[in-house]
């Protein structure tokens, strides 16, 4: 049992199938930076209870969540959900057997991963499910600039440049023929389970219609992978040889989305979330930004999503 277990039962008894359960087998912390995540197994039945974090709900609707949560099990990509309550964040979810929870060390070592990761994506994103929110980077970027001007925090230097920078790339993307698709949208390596033959992915906070490179891209940026695993993952994704347009769209998404997080973390460093030094997740995520859009390739790739 964990020191949360009887906040995660009274949790768990909230589902009206285990409103009557008195005792279980055993309580799991799993990870998760901004809520608390817990397996809890129950003779032959397995669950994974999820209550939210203190905070989220200024930058997390949770109704949102809940039915985008179920259309991904539709797709076939996500568990089941039991039961979820839309006003508090509570969810509670089946667990998937014999599962990985991949970091990017699994996804170097486990033979054939970002091609599983690949198809998963692919699979979501040609699934016709429909998911309520549009994910939209920019507008994003300026809603947690606004929530930022609440908080007593400092934006790492430089990063108003940068913003201004990828201004002109914010246009190309307008105008580039992109059909929307329902997406994840925050695919760290830890909301990807992998048994070995499928790829699962889990936890819809931020999930909305949007380009469908933008997941491609920022896995490929969680996962820290490599040209090879990169190539694997888009490979797999496409069934074919992408265009010098959709490469351009998965590399302007890898650093758009280290300018998006970047401000993610400095939210959670001014709220004091323990769950790990934010302002050096913050920091890292910045420059790793800059130092793609100041690679000099880079404005090649954009010249090719705006040639089509």
């Amino acid at each position: 049992m964990t020191d949360h277990a009887d906040q995660v039962l009274t949790a768990l008894r909230k589902a009206p199938s285990f409103a009557g359960v008195k005792t279980v087998d055993r309580i799991t912390r799993l990870g998760g930076l901004t809520n608390l995540v817990h397996r809890v197994d129950m003779g032959d039945v397995s669950v994974i209870v999820r209550i939210p974090g203190e905070g989220t709900e200024d930058y997390i609707d949770r109704k949102v969540e809940a039915h985008n949560a179920r259309a991904a099990a539709v797709a076939g990509v996500s568990p089941e959900v039991i039961y979820a309550e839309p006003d508090s964040g509570l969810m509670i979810s089946a667990t998937v057997p014999d599962i990985e929870t991949m970091t990017p060390a699994l996804f170097a070592s486990r033979k054939g991963s970002p091609a599983r990761a690949g198809a998963a994506l692919a699979k979501l994103h040609r699934s016709g499910e429909v998911f309520e929110f549009r994910f939209e980077p920019f507008a994003m970027i300026e809603e947690y600039l606004k929530i930022l001007s609440t908080k007593d925090v400092t934006l790492p230097e430089g990063y108003d440049e940068i913003v201004a920078e990828a201004e002109p790339i914010k246009d190309v993307l307008a105008n580039a023929d992109i059909t929307l698709a329902p997406c994840h949208c925050d695919p760290l390596c830890e909301n990807f389970l992998d048994d070995g033959r499928l790829m699962w992915i889990v936890d819809w906070e931020y999930s909305g219609m949007s380009d469908p490179l933008w997941d491609v891209g920022d896995l490929s940026v969680e996962a820290e992978m490599d040209a090879a695993q990169e190539a694997e993952l888009i490979g797999s994704y496409f069934g074919r040889e992408p265009t010098s347009a959709e490469v351009g769209r998965v590399v302007i998404h890898k650093a758009m989305c280290d300018l998006l997080w970047t401000l993610w973390g400095l939210i959670q460093h001014a709220d004091n979330n323990p769950a790990e030094d934010f302002w050096a997740y913050a920091t890292g995520r910045f420059n790793r930004c800059k130092a793609l859009m100041q690679d000099t390739e880079f404005q090649a790739h954009v010249d090719a999503v705006r040639a089509g």
